[in-house]
């Protein structure tokens, strides 16, 4: 039976690219088997039948699949894009959906799929392999971090702020918001973002182009003499249209929760409050990325543009957007701990717990030793972090 496996000591494990006919079927009871989450809540993936959607809008991609006899026991997926880090441009590879079921872990199947996958990397000139997991994953930090040579690198907050269909937030009126044409928008993040942000992807026009963007805004007071006193700009992906999720269980206190808030909705919404919208059914989100502010009033700026955007959400006929999601560098780095200030987001949603790894795949060739890529990690600490909509 399909997704029923039985551990066999004496087969062979093989990686092999996905193959979307042939693998589909198995490929959705490995997610399920495979789900996120810990003792007290789980997070289901629903992916609209397409396995790779999560990766399929960067410029180069593949899926490896580990089989052993007739059964597929594991996966991993890999994109490839090129980015600005310490001042150079490099390739970079993001190593993410690293799956294998359960009755085949501790084999060493996970270790073989990313080892394969690196090769991929490689011939794919890739520079720095990168991965994202929980800090208190501690199976996921020993084979990347105590295994495979990876180092951690940075450890960013995911902020979440939760959407009510039809409740919309009064803007200041003293703030004037304008969306940018993406030419526009994309001039504007090279001169006023790039030269202060590692992972800055040199194909932003791409990501701005791309159809899940729905645009970007940039918010300024209506008394500047200039624009460039102080403001805030931001770009938003429609990640709803790629996959949507849902809480498999949670504490009983969110619970009840969210049946106080579905039965008391409308009262909450005449007296202005935000309701913790219902979770437990599958929903999309609004990611925000390329937040970024400068001037010493920027971060009511900021707030007011992410009140736009929940507005935007607000408005959705269809309901899709439950939540909006951002996600900024955690280190107390500047500027986006004041970032972190001024999102709107609520703590129970939100986690700070998310932990970047990064790896030099081509140390031997473009460096004399490991010494320059410790100097050029320890550097790239004090500046701040862009977080590409494609890798979420």
């Amino acid at each position: 039976m399909v997704g029923q496996w039985g551990k066999e000591d004496d087969e062979k494990v093989v990686i092999r690219c996905y193959n979307d006919l042939r693998d589909r079927i198995q490929m959705e009871c490995v997610e399920k088997s495979c789900e996120i989450g810990n003792d007290q809540s789980f997070l289901f993936t629903d992916t609209l039948g397409d396995p790779i959607c999560r990766i399929r809008n960067t410029p180069i991609f593949t899926m490896l699949v580990a089989d052993v006899g007739t059964k597929l026991v594991g996966s991993i997926q890999g994109s490839v894009k090129p980015v600005k880090f310490h001042d150079k441009s490099v390739n970079v590879g993001y190593v993410l959906g690293l799956r294998v079921v359960p009755p085949y872990r501790r084999c060493g199947i996970g270790s073989i799929l990313v080892r394969k996958l690196e090769e991929w990397f490689v011939s794919h000139n890739v520079d720095y392999a990168y991965m994202a997991t929980q800090k208190d994953n501690e199976a996921s930090l020993g084979l990347f971090v105590g295994t495979l040579g990876y180092t951690v690198f940075r450890n960013p907050a995911i902020l979440v702020n939760p959407v009510n269909p039809g409740r919309y937030l009064k803007l200041p009126s003293g703030i004037r918001i304008r969306k940018l044409k993406v030419e526009e928008a994309a001039s504007w993040y090279r001169a006023h973002v790039a030269p202060t942000t590692d992972f800055f992807p040199d194909d932003i026009d791409k990501i701005l182009g791309n159809k899940l963007s729905m645009g970007t805004w940039v918010a300024y007071y209506n008394d500047n003499d200039k624009i460039n006193m102080s403001w805030a700009i931001l770009s938003v992906w429609n990640s709803s249209k790629v996959f949507k999720l849902r809480i498999g269980k949670a504490p009983l206190s969110y619970m009840l929760l969210t049946k106080v808030c579905n039965l008391l909705g409308r009262f909450l919404l005449f007296l202005g409050l935000t309701a913790l919208p219902d979770l437990f059914t599958p929903f999309g989100f609004y990611f925000l990325y390329g937040v970024h502010a400068e001037g010493p009033l920027c971060g009511k700026l900021v707030r007011a543009l992410c009140d736009h955007v929940n507005n935007m959400a607000a408005s959705d006929d269809g309901g899709a957007c439950k939540v909006l999601v951002v996600e900024v560098d955690g280190e107390n780095n500047g500027d986006d701990d004041s970032l972190k200030r001024f999102v709107p987001h609520w703590k129970m949603l939100s986690c700070d717990d998310d932990t970047w790894c990064i790896k030099p795949l081509k140390c031997e060739e473009k460096m004399t030793d490991l010494g320059e890529f410790n100097d050029m990690f320890w550097k790239s600490k004090s500046g701040r972090l862009f977080v590409d909509p494609r890798d979420v």
